[in-house]
């Protein structure tokens, strides 16, 4: 009985160390798999980019004639010359620029305060509106323009830059609510009371509690917001013409359909180089908060 015990051990650590290293096996196998297809999916996101970035620095002439995808044949910044000397390319930008903030601030400050509201009242009327808000995301923006168009109309906003912005704001805002109250449910009901017990009011306890802790999804708001407000081209073909407020997927579009030889394609592919990189550096810089809210809407 004595001498049985230390056997029975013994087997058991070998049991547990095959389990262990059959557990391990599967992960590396399954590590690998993953890794095989991320690179596959990098490849397959990458290659336009790199395809559109060398194109970008070849004349018409060598687009057409030298490899796509090797730099040979003489690379030239003809292009984007071409593009800052004849698009009027600071005024787009600039544009570009104000309706982006613009929208990003509407978006994240309506739909944090939204949220909040719906999350801490839970009353009937509260989840109503939650429902009317969230009808939004089931009405595509396409469907709508011609209402719109007469709305803005109607209203002197036609034609005006900050008429787009509520615009592409109000487009918006539905998917941006879904994401910042089921973000706000997560945080602990113990720090309300703890703010209620603290004298804290309800301005106080948003500005205090919940915006810092809202960040990460603010994060994501703001690059959903920007993307949707940076790289609309419907709504600001519809809702405005003059060159005054014309945005870059507007000024892009007519710069490329207004040459008398057809279509730049070179200086096409640089004038899409230059407007993504914006776009790449507010991801970088909200990349962490960015990372932290997808993470958050995954534990839940």
């Amino acid at each position: 009985m004595v001498a049985a015990a230390p056997a029975t051990r013994r087997q058991r650590q070998r049991v547990r160390s095959a389990a262990l290293s059959g557990v391990k096996g599967r992960s590396k196998f399954f590590g690998a798999i993953t890794f095989v297809l991320g690179t596959i999916w990098l490849v397959i996101v990458l290659g336009p980019i790199y395809y559109m970035i060398l194109a970008s620095f070849r004349n018409s002439n060598q687009y057409m004639t030298a490899n796509a995808w090797l730099p040979t044949g003489g690379l030239t910044f003809s292009s984007y010359t071409s593009m800052f000397h004849g698009s009027g390319i600071g005024t787009l930008l600039r544009n570009s620029a104000e309706l982006a903030v613009g929208t990003i601030v509407l978006v994240t400050v309506l739909s944090l305060g939204t949220a909040y509201r719906i999350v801490r009242r839970g009353s009937r009327y509260a989840a109503v509106s939650f429902r009317l808000i969230l009808f939004g995301i089931a009405v595509p923006i396409q469907a709508i323009v011609i209402p719109l168009f007469f709305v803005t109309n109607k209203i002197h906003t036609y034609d005006k830059l900050y008429g787009l912005v509520l615009v592409a704001a109000a487009s918006l805002i539905p998917v941006a609510v879904l994401l910042t109250v089921n973000y706000v449910r997560l945080i602990p009901r113990e720090l309300y009371d703890a703010m209620a017990v603290d004298g804290a009011g309800q301005w106080a306890t948003f500005v205090r509690l919940v915006v810092p802790m809202a960040r990460p999804v603010l994060a994501v708001v703001s690059i959903y917001a920007g993307l949707g407000a940076w790289n609309n081209f419907l709504l600001p073909f519809i809702l405005t013409q003059s060159n005054n407020d014309m945005v870059l997927p507007l000024g892009m579009y007519r710069f490329a359909t207004n040459s008398e030889y057809g279509i730049n394609v070179p200086v096409v592919m640089a004038f899409v180089f230059f407007t993504m990189v914006p776009i790449l550096l507010l991801y970088i810089i909200l990349r962490r908060q960015f990372v932290k809210g997808i993470g958050g809407f995954a534990l839940r």
